[in-house]
């Protein structure tokens, strides 16, 4: 279903964006990043033919883990088209966050939260303040067999937890992921978050929160949009959007940090081409009022 489509309060089948992506290949990938054991998150390295660009410096982007799906595919389709090669690293944006301050070797950093990249630039440890690049949106994702409704309301969830249907429930971890900052916000909204927070089941990044959602380590869970229309997840479950105002916009920002290649600075400007923006359209993705 087209981004278009969708509104708070309406319950629909995940729609599988990629027919050759089947449920072993998507909770693998979910899986590959979630568990977060590689001290710099979990990198893909995409490949690259040809003497010209075998040589060439390969960029490392340092990607909030919500972005997995549609990033691979930008990023596949840059390197075909300039021949560029790239590292994408995904995990949660704060560890990102304290490893750059700490001098990882990233690159470009596609936040989350916004406040991160600008916390960077403040401290003079990027090429400039950046650029916003997408706002995100958060669910409730119930998985087949589950005895919880998708409600986006979040009012059946204060119901299961008064008649013993909800034992667990996914978000990511609020202290560093802004996906799992705003499930809290949501779950706060509606007077939720003391009574469910013994329930709670953390990933240490949004990826995390969805594998445990849809793999029967919980009831449900509060992901991403843009996870929630991931393909294969239309034979998990069902996903329901929380209304945008339950808590605070999830308004991400990219910047270049010192020292970036040549092949990073292409695909930051690639990010803004209407091939890439299409891309994170469909995955729910919308474009921040005053991007570039």
């Amino acid at each position: 279903m087209r981004p278009a489509a969708l509104r708070h309060g309406r319950q629909w089948p995940l729609a599988a964006t990629r027919p050759d992506w089947g449920r072993r290949e998507v909770l693998a990938a979910l899986g590959a990043f979630g568990a977060g054991r590689a001290p710099l998150g979990a990198a893909v390295t995409l490949g690259a033919t040809g003497a010209a660009v075998a040589s060439a410096p390969v960029a490392t982007v340092a990607a909030a883990s919500t972005l997995k799906f549609a990033l691979e595919t930008i990023a596949a389709d840059f390197e075909r088209q300039t021949g560029h090669r790239l590292r994408l690293v995904f995990g949660s944006s704060g560890q990102f966050f304290t490893q750059i301050r700490q001098g990882a070797p990233f690159h470009l950093f596609m936040s989350a939260d916004e406040d991160f990249v600008l916390r960077l630039a403040d401290e003079e440890r990027t090429l400039d303040r950046g650029q916003l690049y997408a706002v995100g949106r958060i669910g409730l994702f119930v998985p087949n067999g589950s005895p919880l409704r998708p409600d986006g309301q979040l009012k059946d969830l204060a119901a299961a937890l008064a008649d013993g249907r909800l034992q667990r429930l996914a978000i990511a971890n609020p202290a560093h992921a802004p996906y799992g900052a705003r499930a809290r916000e949501a779950l706060t909204h509606v007077g939720l978050w003391p009574a469910i927070e013994p329930r709670l089941v953390i990933g240490e990044n949004i990826s995390q929160a969805a594998q445990f959602a849809s793999t029967g380590s919980a009831q449900g869970g509060i992901i991403s949009l843009s996870l929630a229309m991931a393909p294969a997840l239309a034979t998990l479950g069902r996903f329901e959007l929380i209304p945008a105002h339950f808590h605070k916009p999830l308004v991400q920002r990219m910047v270049l940090l010192k020292g970036a290649p040549p092949a990073a600075v292409a695909f930051y400007a690639y990010l803004a081409q209407p091939q890439a923006l299409e891309v994170m359209a469909r995955f729910g993705f919308t474009r921040p009022a005053g991007a570039r």
